[in-house]
Formats: C-alpha cells, sequence, structure tokens
C-alpha cells in the first residue's frame, strides 16, 4: 500500500516514539542502579517504582502502535511524562549531586519534557 509523504513521516515519527519509550523502558530494568540514584528522596517503594514506570513505558510504546490502543496509550504516556517531571526538578535543584551530567544537560532535558509530551500528544492522541 501506498503512503503519502505525510503519512509516512506521521509513521516514522510514530515508530520512532515507540522505539524511544520501549527501550527507556527496557533500560529500567537493565540499569535500575541509574534511576535509583536519580529519584527523590520522597518516592515511595523507589525500586518498584522504576520497575512500574519501565513497564508503563513499554507498554506505552507498544501501544502507540495498535491503532484501537494509540489514544490510550499515549494518554497514559503523557500522564507518565507529568509523573516523572519531578525527576529532572529534583536533579536541577540538586545538581551538586550528579556533577558526571552537565548543568547544561539538566536544563536542556527538564526543557525537553514539554516537547516530548507534544509529541506524544501529536502523534498518539491527536492523530487518531
Amino acid at each position: 500500500f501506498m503512503l503519502s509523504t505525510q503519512s509516512r513521516w506521521q509513521f516514522m515519527l510514530l515508530l520512532l516514539l515507540a522505539l524511544l519509550f520501549v527501550a527507556a523502558g527496557i533500560n529500567h530494568f537493565v540499569n535500575p542502579g541509574f534511576y535509583l540514584k536519580i529519584t527523590p528522596d520522597f518516592v515511595p517503594w523507589p525500586l518498584a517504582m522504576i520497575y512500574l514506570s519501565g513497564v508503563f513505558e513499554v507498554l506505552g510504546g507498544i501501544g502507540v502502535l495498535v491503532p484501537n490502543l494509540r489514544p490510550a496509550a499515549g494518554w497514559g504516556l503523557i500522564a507518565l511524562l507529568i509523573a516523572v517531571s519531578p525527576v529532572h526538578v529534583h536533579m536541577l535543584v540538586h545538581a551538586d549531586r550528579f556533577l558526571e551530567v552537565s548543568m547544561w544537560a539538566l536544563i536542556a532535558r527538564l526543557l525537553l519534557q514539554p516537547g516530548l509530551i507534544a509529541w506524544v500528544w501529536w502523534a498518539a492522541v491527536k492523530s487518531h
């Protein structure tokens, strides 16, 4: 079947989004120590939350590829991105604990969060 150029771009961006979330989710299981280090002290059961967010990232990444699940998966990923945003604020406020990460990278990561949310909304929610 033939896709228009716009449809091809939309599909490629959706596929890239899915791969990003699946890879990030798997990384929560491969490298939980990294996530433990950046998890704020106020988060209960940090290791369980890390694994749970990894599961949700994998499920959301797969879900955006299934047309009937796409909007729900998109909203779920948006909720997850909002829920983990305090981690990025925490890292910026306590930059002295994360000397291996440049201040520029900490600021950029926080500023990219709204763009990532917009990308999920555009690719998975609005497009459906």
